[in-house]
């Protein structure tokens, strides 16, 4: 058995779109209406590194107790997910250049280097870096 798909719910598909490939640089996999009247879709990004990995659904957050635990996430400051970097200081230089906001630049916790940004769709993301040794 293996991690197929995660999510991270998103107040606006068409914006986390933009937002994770555009700025982020994922790929989109899957983009398939779901039939329903509020117009939601199956859409699914990956890393270009690893196009047949986990994939991440950018999923409406429109159920009220998954509005909750985003808002709660966001009100704690903890992020809704994490990411992987083998440079984080580079990818907080790309990022800061493009526009994003972050909220903890990259910093030494011990065993690893983290920083933390902001999505624009409601969300603290993570990104980490294992350090050497």
């Amino acid at each position: 058995m293996i991690i197929g798909v995660t999510g991270v719910p998103v107040d606006d598909q068409e914006k986390a779109m933009k937002f994770y490939t555009d700025v982020l640089g994922f790929q989109i996999k899957h983009d398939m209406p779901l039939g329903n009247p509020e117009g939601d879709r199956w859409l699914t990004v990956v890393s270009p590194e690893r196009p047949d990995g986990v994939e991440l659904l950018l999923e409406p957050d429109r159920n009220p107790v998954t509005l909750a635990f985003k808002e709660g996430l966001m009100e704690q400051g903890y992020p809704a997910i994490i990411f992987n970097s083998d440079d984080i200081q580079a990818e907080y230089d790309r990022l800061s250049a493009l526009g994003v906001e972050f909220t903890m630049p990259p910093s030494d916790i011990g065993t690893v280097i983290m920083a933390i940004f902001n999505d624009t769709c409601g969300n603290l993301i993570q990104i980490m870096q294992a350090k050497a040794g």
